[in-house]
């Protein structure tokens, strides 16, 4: 049985709410502390939820409120840039179909329901250090606070504070070579059956929907050799952007149609493509890193959010099973960091392909290569969790 009761999780994005529940499920209490002042502030572009992050969410009853806010889309076309189909897919029999949602919709949705359950979430919470006493961990936020806990969980983003105060070598995010946009188009004659999610790939690469309200949601990708900022590039007029687009889609099916029913106003910038990548250290004392502080795999993979969700539960197991923090923290790793470094290196190849480096027409695997493995995986939570011989390190690729 576990001696952790107490634990301060930085960040209420996705990761933080959902590690804070899997843990009350545990019989730890858990604090959130978040920097911005709200649950969605400064977040935007949309997501998607995969079943097994569904199922994940399912485990600490959360599940419905993220279904809640976003809309199936079980269906999978894969074309290339001239408008040829070259894979389908319908989704897997028995499972959920997956979720395509707003982010800011989903951290909205599961700050509130964290709150409805009891969670504590702190807003304006910026933390510049922590201390380790060996008994307990003390954050300190930039307003003066402290906050103190047995153990301290760093759900604080790809720029992470605490994986910093972890292991101050630790990499930092890695540029993908694609500047990410999305948006909305109305009255391009774009086909595009509802409950299907669409990718074409071309000179570059194009994603979209169709929204129940009729519009077509889309998401593309501007390769660009050399990075800019989030902020660099949402000083550049929507305008300039969405003409640059443009051109770089003229021929493309149906990336041309799309962007040419796209106002200016209904584009959204989101910035660099970026992904973690191996992180190695997860672990020091009495803090670990969960989410994308860990495993960003970049939005290629689909997986982001469900890769988040799920180390979330498996922490929260980890420290319910094993007496120690390092001990739940070593088994935690050697769960996860196989799976999130495997998706985070597929989704690095589809960010070539992103940034035109895979040729016009990709070779595409079967479904059940592209998402048996991963769209099957199920947390078992009712199962204890064995300790690991922390003299072995856990899996790397």
């Amino acid at each position: 049985m576990s001696k952790v009761k107490t634990a301060l999780v930085i960040g209420g994005g996705i990761a933080g709410p959902v590690t804070a529940l899997a843990l009350a499920k545990a019989g730890i209490q858990a604090t959130v502390y978040e920097a911005h002042g709200e649950p969605a502030d400064g977040v935007g572009a949309m997501l998607s939820l995969a079943p097994n992050g569904l199922s994940a969410l399912q485990i600490i009853g959360a599940d419905k409120v993220a279904q809640a806010v976003g809309h199936p889309v079980p269906g999978v076309v894969m074309a290339d840039g001239g408008g040829n189909q070259v894979a389908e897919f319908g989704g897997f029999p028995g499972l959920p179909p997956t979720h395509a949602m707003a982010r800011a919709d989903l951290f909205r949705a599961l700050a509130d329901h964290a709150t409805a359950r009891g969670v504590p979430i702190h807003y304006g919470k910026r933390l510049v250090a922590a201390d380790d006493t060996g008994d307990a961990v003390t954050a300190t936020f930039s307003d003066g606070s402290t906050a103190t806990a047995d153990v301290l969980i760093g759900a604080d983003g790809i720029r992470s504070t605490v994986r910093g105060l972890i292991d101050p070598t630790a990499p930092g995010p890695e540029y993908g070579g694609v500047l990410s946009f999305g948006g909305y188009a109305v009255g391009s004659d774009v086909r595009a059956e509802p409950g299907t999610m669409y990718f074409a790939f071309g000179r570059t690469f194009i994603g979209y929907w169709r929204l129940p309200d009729g519009r077509i949601c889309w998401f593309a990708g501007l390769p660009r050799t050399t990075p800019l900022s989030s902020a660099e590039v949402g000083r550049r007029p929507a305008a300039e952007w969405l003409a640059e687009l443009r051109d770089l889609y003229a021929g493309h099916v149906p990336g041309e149609k799309l962007l040419a029913g796209t106002d200016p106003r209904d584009l959204m910038i989101v910035g660099p493509m970026e992904r973690m990548p191996s992180v190695p250290t997860w672990h020091r004392g009495r803090m670990v890193l969960v989410g994308d502080s860990a495993h960003a795999p970049s939005s290629s993979s689909g997986q982001g959010a469900s890769q988040a969700i799920e180390s979330a539960v498996e922490l929260a197991r980890c420290l319910r099973d094993l007496p120690t923090p390092e001990a739940a923290f070593t088994a935690y790793e050697h769960l996860r960091r196989d799976r999130v470094e495997m998706i985070g290196g597929d989704a690095a190849a589809k960010n070539k392909a992103k940034a035109g480096q895979a040729g016009e027409r990709p070779v595409m695997p079967t479904p059940e290569q592209m998402f048996g493995p991963v769209h099957r995986h199920r947390i078992s939570w009712d199962e204890h969790v064995i300790a690991v011989d922390d003299s072995v390190p856990a899996p790397q690729r």
